[in-house]
Order: structure tokens, then C-alpha cells, then sequence
């Protein structure tokens, strides 16, 4: 007896039982095959009738009880062929009834998640999402050392050295998982139901939604791990990340924020002497020995850096009352995406319009005889003007996204400097993320600090 328990009849590609079967049947172990029905031989009409002709052309015959069908009879493929079909479209049938249940779930606002494989959510009594203490605090962990500088390659290496089991509990971690820990809204007490579906009911393939089915977008559905200020301020992170053409380098809290005053280069860790006795960590320019004038720029001590960092920000904090005004002020001034909408919505009216006239022209073509040479010219006109309305376009979409970018990042500013009461008595990573852009070194021993409101300090 051969049998697949619990297994789809759609596809063959998972029926274990029955490509034993079939390999059984082909080595001459089997002379008749008994199936129950049709529906338990197959679901997919090609699989079985391509299935059954293989059998048939090494004398294998197939007998389905229920539907009295043997494939050595004339009729036999005729019947088959009918009731294969038949069994593939119940299939599709339930499948479309599952699918609406699950649309209409979504549409309902209700969530459900993967429990056995999602970190840091139990299943509720109610269904509904309810925080694992113990892996909340993975979770907030790998939000902070993101935050921090680390790269998702960095943090996945450190959870698999330290043991720490993953969202489906092996020991392995991947950037990949990391990277939709740190993007999944849920973690923020949101949830965006539909973000996938499935293409096709026989290979049960599924795809990301571009938009082809709706999505639902559910606002404070359960307790957040991550509030939501720090969760969009983690989503900046990985866009300026993935924006730039150098990678970004998560290696130590320092690493990508100080620059060579003589080059521009970014400085980088180097150790000095060997033997641990006399073993020394320091800071210099990474291009220092490799152009043909060397950079005058002195290396730093990761102490030192940190000491005037804290000076820096005290000297930032001093007019904080008077600063956070005028940075509010600004904000609202010059990052203002009112009349870039604007021109944006004006050049898709434009867009629509040269649409029209390129289609009607088409159809014209396609009905009245016309001078082909001066339709060519109009209609290469038109899409020339369509094309270079739709880069303005573009460019537009980019400015806007640029601005937003801008604004958000100087709203983290002002919120972390906002909560800094008083003055800072010892370094703060949390500051140094938070309002840091760049340090610069300077070959006379000057280390000022940029933040990210513009404002320079020497430390």
C-alpha cells in the first residue's frame, strides 16, 4: 500500500507515496494499481493523464473503484480525462472558498500570523498577537544594535555565536530574517494584511503583492514591542543605508562616522603591537599610506573620541530651548512638500492627457489611411513629450521622498534632544546615534562633531 496522508493531490512534486509508486511500478514490481478514486490518483488532469500513459506504455494498468475505470479499456482515457478534470476543478473550487475566507478575514481587520515561526508573539486566547516576554527581548536587542551601527550580517552573526535560536528555533541566524524582523510593522503594534498571495491553486506558488489583491493596513491591532517613533526611525536607517553606493560598514559604533579632514576618507580601526600585552586599538585615516601625499591627520583613541563627543553635546544643548524652536520653524519652512505635490499632480494630468492622444491616434491609424512618415513623426512627438513629462515626473517623486526623508530625520533629532534633560555627564550611544552625521579629524589635532540638524561643534 502506497499513501500520501495529509498531502495536496494538486502537484506531485511533494507525494513522496506516490513517486514510490511509480518508480515501483516502472522497476516491474507491480502489475495493477487500485485506486479508490480518480480525486486520490490526482488532482492535476496533466500529472494523471501524463502519469497514467507512462504506466500504460510499460503494460501497468490503473483500475479506479468509484468511477469502475480501467485504463486498459478503450473508454478508459475518455473517462479519465473527463473526471480528472473534474477532480482538478473541485480542487479549485475549495481553493477559491479558502481564499475568500482568507480575504474576507483580512478585510475584517483580523490577523494571523505564522506563531511557530514569528518571534516575539504568542497566540492569545482570543487569536489575537500577545507579546513572549523572553523574545521581545531578541527582538528590542536586534532593533538596538541596528541603531547602534551594526549591519543585519553583524547582528546574525552575533545571535548564532551567543545560541540564541531563531524565529523558526534553529541555531543558524541569516541577515534575511534579521532584515524582516527590522521591517515588519508588526513589531509596532500594526499589521499589513495581504502582503502576499497565492498565483496559482496547482503549483501553490505564491508572490509578493505589487498590487494585483488589496491589502489592509490594521492600526494598533496589539501590544507594540518597538514603539513606533523608533520604528521609523529604524526604517530611515535602512533606506539611507541602501541608498548609498558605499557600503555601510556596522563593524563598531565608530566605524562610517569620522572623516579624514586632508582626504575625506573614513578613518577605520587598526591594531597596534602584536603581543597582548602591548595590544592597542586606534583610529586613523583608512587612505593614509595609500596616496601618493600622505594624510597629515593624527589617529584617535576610541576614549577620546568618545570624552569630546560629550563635549560637543553639552555646547548643542546649551541653547537647546532656542535651537529646538528654530529647528521646528525650519522644518515647516523648508521641508514643505506642498508644491512639489502639486507640480507632481500636474504633470500626471499631463501624462493622461498625451496618453489620450497617443491612444487615439492609434486608433485612428488602425481605421483611416494616413501618410505613414507623418504619423511616425506626430506620434514619436508625442512620446517624446510623454516621456520627458514622466522624468519630471520622477524626479519630482524623488525630491518629495528626499524631503520626507529629511524631515524624519530631523524629527528624531529633535525628539532625542527634546528627552535630554540637563547636561550630559558621560558618553551616550543613544546620542551619538541619534544626533551624530559625522565627525571630521583635522591634521592640527581638531575633531569637530556635525550633527544632523547641520550644526558643528569642536569637541
Amino acid at each position: 500500500m502506497y499513501t500520501d496522508e495529509g498531502i495536496t493531490g494538486t502537484s506531485t512534486k511533494h507525494r513522496e507515496g506516490f513517486k514510490r509508486m511509480i518508480a515501483d511500478a516502472m522497476d516491474g514490481k507491480i502489475d495493477l494499481i487500485v485506486t479508490k478514486s480518480v480525486s486520490r490518483f490526482a488532482r492535476n488532469t496533466v500529472d494523471s493523464l501524463s502519469t497514467i500513459r507512462q504506466l500504460k506504455e510499460n503494460g501497468i494498468e490503473v483500475y479506479f473503484e468509484k468511477e469502475n475505470i480501467w485504463t486498459f479499456d478503450g473508454k478508459g482515457e475518455v473517462l479519465l480525462t473527463i473526471m480528472s478534470s473534474l477532480a482538478q476543478e473541485e480542487s479549485r473550487s475549495i481553493s477559491e472558498n479558502c481564499t475568500w475566507g482568507q480575504r474576507k478575514r483580512f478585510a475584517d481587520g483580523k490577523v494571523t500570523v505564522p506563531f511557530k515561526r514569528f518571534l516575539g508573539y504568542d497566540r492569545g486566547e482570543d487569536g489575537n498577537l500577545v507579546i513572549n516576554p523572553e523574545q521581545a527581548k531578541v527582538v528590542k536587542r536586534i532593533y538596538g544594535m541596528f541603531l547602534k551601527g551594526m549591519t543585519p550580517h553583524g547582528i546574525a552573526k552575533n545571535l548564532t555565536d551567543e545560541g540564541v535560536p531563531t524565529p523558526a528555533g534553529k541555531h543558524q541566524w541569516g541577515q534575511t530574517t534579521i532584515k524582516s524582523i527590522l521591517s515588519n510593522e508588526k513589531y509596532k503594534g500594526d499589521s499589513l494584511l495581504q502582503k502576499t498571495f497565492c498565483e496559482d491553486f496547482l503549483t501553490k506558488k505564491m508572490r509578493t503583492n505589487q498590487g494585483e489583491v488589496p491589502q489592509y493596513y490594521v492600526e494598533n491591532n496589539h501590544e507594540a514591542i518597538i514603539d513606533p517613533e523608533t520604528f521609523e526611525m529604524v526604517q530611515r536607517e535602512l533606506a539611507r543605508r541602501t541608498k548609498g553606493k558605499n557600503r555601510h560598514s556596522g563593524v563598531h559604533l565608530l566605524s562610517g562616522r569620522i572623516k579624514c579632514g586632508d582626504c575625506g576618507r573614513w578613518y577605520g580601526s587598526k591594531v597596534w603591537h602584536s603581543p597582548e600585552k602591548y595590544k592597542r586599538t586606534v583610529w586613523q585615516c583608512n587612505q593614509k599610506y595609500k596616496n601618493e601625499v600622505r594624510c597629515t591627520t593624527p589617529y584617535l583613541d576610541e576614549a577620546s573620541v568618545k570624552e569630546r563627543f560629550t563635549v560637543a553635546v553639552n555646547q548643542l544643548l546649551a541653547g537647546r530651548d532656542a535651537a529646538i524652536a528654530a529647528y521646528e520653524q525650519g522644518i515647516a519652512l523648508t521641508l514643505d512638500t506642498t508644491e512639489l505635490k502639486t507640480q507632481q499632480q500636474e504633470l500626471l494630468s499631463e501624462m493622461e492627457v498625451l496618453n489620450g492622444m497617443i491612444r487615439q491616434m492609434i486608433r485612428q491609424n488602425a481605421t483611416v489611411a494616413q501618410d505613414q512618415t507623418d504619423y511616425n513623426k506626430r506620434f514619436d512627438a508625442l512620446s517624446q513629450k510623454f516621456k520627458e513629462a514622466e522624468s519630471k515626473k520622477d524626479a519630482v517623486a524623488q525630491q518629495i521622498s528626499d524631503i520626507r526623508d529629511r524631515r524624519g530625520t530631523m524629527e528624531d533629532f529633535l525628539r532625542i534632544l527634546k528627552q535630554q534633560d540637563g547636561e550630559v555627564t558621560a558618553f551616550s550611544e543613544k546620542l551619538w546615534c541619534g544626533l551624530l552625521d559625522y565627525a571630521t579629524a583635522y591634521a592640527d589635532g581638531r575633531l569637530t562633531f556635525t550633527f544632523k540638524n547641520g550644526s558643528t561643534f569642536e569637541g
